[in-house]
């Protein structure tokens, strides 16, 4: 079953810190580190690394950081043909990680502002017939209000991690098929204080405001997803050593959207999903962190 990805692509820039420098301090850390990454390229590489027959709709730019993330792409079976080079430079990611494993990022879009409406068209093909289309926050706004609209006129299965963290509008909100979200997200779509309502709280706030399922990553403490019945499906964290977490939400979207895509529910999805990312933290970077089937397979 085929997956769509749009999304961002991004240069990732890592350097490794003792702890994070507060405001006018200068820290010396580790040699500089350029990996491919970006949200969306890297939901895609997780997903096609464990079998997914996933394609890739995004800009980079005609630079070297563009051509790093195709050959990521292709090498981890990601169609890439509906990728565009564009005339301003590949997104980058800042990235400083600290030793235990946490990581702080900003990120300079790039190309990525050109995932417009009028792109997204010329793509059509890529998307509107695809089984599951999965998005982020890291391209315009307007893009994914398109894609969102157009998704519910072809009957196409939606899928949005809003992440970075921002309110989803209520027209997108009602496609979402699930809906995405860490605590914090949470908190912020559903118009509520972090920390002021449980996250199944949260997830039946969501479902309120009128998605039409929702999952809720707890780090540590796992994940949980709420259908559009009320059914709740819990998952718990796997206990591994975290190296460095850069990309491991995405790893988890990745591999979740394989098992929605191919008919599976939450139960399957959120276990996939959690082996997957649990793989990934234990290894720098983010899609060179990501496993393949194969690796997942033999480390149950």
């Amino acid at each position: 079953m085929s997956i769509t990805v749009i999304g961002s692509a991004n240069a990732d820039l890592v350097i490794e810190v003792d702890r994070r420098p507060s405001g006018g301090e200068t820290l010396l850390g580790s040699d500089l580190v350029i990996t491919p990454g970006g949200k969306g390229a890297n939901q895609a590489a997780a997903a096609g690394l464990i079998g997914g027959d996933v394609a890739f709709v995004g800009c980079v730019g005609a630079d070297g950081n563009g051509a790093l993330l195709r050959e990521s792409l292709e090498a981890s079976g990601v169609d890439t043909s509906p990728v565009d080079d564009v005339d301003v430079p590949t997104g980058c990611a800042l990235i400083t990680i600290t030793p235990d494993g946490e990581n702080s990022i900003v990120v300079s879009p790039g190309a990525n502002r050109r995932v417009t409406p009028e792109y997204l068209d010329e793509h059509a093909d890529a998307w509107t017939h695809a089984d599951l289309v999965v998005l982020q926050h890291e391209i315009p706004l307007e893009s994914v209000r398109h894609v969102a609209a157009r998704c519910r006129d072809e009957g196409v299965r939606f899928l949005l991690n809003a992440a970075p963290a921002a309110d989803v509008p209520d027209d997108v909100l009602a496609v979402c098929d699930p809906l995405v979200v860490n605590e914090y997200e949470a908190a912020l779509v559903a118009g509520v204080t972090e920390g002021s309502a449980e996250p199944l709280e949260l997830a039946r706030q969501l479902l309120g405001r009128g998605a039409r399922s929702v999952v809720v990553t707890l780090g540590s403490q796992g994940s949980l997803a709420v259908d559009a019945s009320g059914e709740v499906t819990t998952q718990e964290a796997e206990r591994v050593t975290a190296v460095d977490t850069t990309g491991a939400g995405d790893a988890f979207v990745g591999a979740m959207a394989v098992a929605l895509a191919s008919g599976k529910g939450f139960g399957d999805a959120l276990a996939l999903g959690t082996r997957v990312a649990a793989r990934a933290v234990q290894k720098r970077g983010a899609q060179a962190s990501y496993p393949t089937l194969a690796d997942v397979e033999a480390a149950r």
